[in-house]
């Protein structure tokens, strides 16, 4: 019952802003909707210095119990009860029934922890990870899943494809902007969870497919390293101090039109 009073409230507070900058369309075409004026789509960014392939490590994948060639599929996230974990473990047990040698790599901590133990004694849990070491285990996978329904973006998308690893994610958020199918990675429909699970036992299969999928994932990550998204917002900023800036003949007149302060 709040939400059209809030929402009245920042449509009337961002309106007499000269521009509101938003992470992706989808937002953009949201908040049009809620009669927002002058909304600037402004993509979030992704420090490709720190994710890339050039962190990728064997004597890493060896720790995971994995032998050249055999396949590490990888998760990154919180782990709770509203990231859909019950569709990762799902789409995992669908690998490994054709790849019994695939191992899933799961990197965070969250209340679910436990239970996903648990469910899934074979997986490797890494725990939270950080800097460079998180950046090693991005790149020393094979395959990212991003089961989530929840995320406002999914930064973690990014993430991955910078450490050029192709994606399967749910088509929204970050997946929607940035994955291109059967180019970057696969999306599956908002809910659609079977299809989420084919796709995941398709791209284990296909391993040229997914090197290929990986290769333009980083190229693609790499339009969003933090220089171009700082260059965007500069853009966005100048725009709008030319739009405002008073032309140098209304100053003059402005000038003159003011009278010259008294000497006391």
């Amino acid at each position: 019952w709040l939400h059209k009073p809030i929402m009245g409230y920042l449509r009337k507070f961002h309106n007499q802003t000269a521009c509101t900058m938003v992470p992706d369309d989808n937002l953009r075409r949201d908040l049009a909707e809620y009669g927002f004026k002058n909304v600037t789509v402004v993509a979030r960014g992704v420090d490709t210095r720190l994710f890339n392939p050039a962190h990728r490590s064997e004597a890493l994948r060896a720790e995971w119990g994995l032998a050249p060639g055999d396949l590490a599929v990888l998760h990154v996230g919180r782990l709770a009860p509203e990231k859909n974990l019950l569709t990762l473990q799902s789409a995992f047990e669908a690998i490994a029934r054709q790849q019994p040698r695939a191992r899933l790599i799961v990197v965070g901590d969250g209340p679910s922890l436990k239970s996903l133990q648990q469910a899934m004694p074979q997986a490797h849990f890494a725990g939270m990870r950080h800097g460079e070491d998180l950046a090693r285990h991005y790149a020393s996978g094979d395959l990212f899943l991003f089961p989530s329904q929840s995320e406002t973006y999914g930064n973690v998308t990014t993430e991955a494809m910078a450490s050029g690893l192709p994606v399967l994610a749910f088509d929204y958020a970050a997946a929607h902007q940035l994955i291109e199918p059967q180019v970057h990675g696969a999306l599956a429909a908002l809910g659609d969870e079977a299809a989420f699970i084919r796709q995941a036992q398709a791209l284990a299969l296909d391993t040229d497919a997914r090197r290929a999928m990986g290769r333009a994932a980083l190229a693609r990550a790499q339009s969003l390293g933090w220089g171009r998204i700082i260059d965007a917002v500069e853009s966005v900023y100048a725009g709008v101090i030319a739009a405002q800036a008073v032309p140098p003949s209304s100053l003059q007149r402005r000038n003159a039109a003011t009278p010259a302060p008294q000497q006391v």
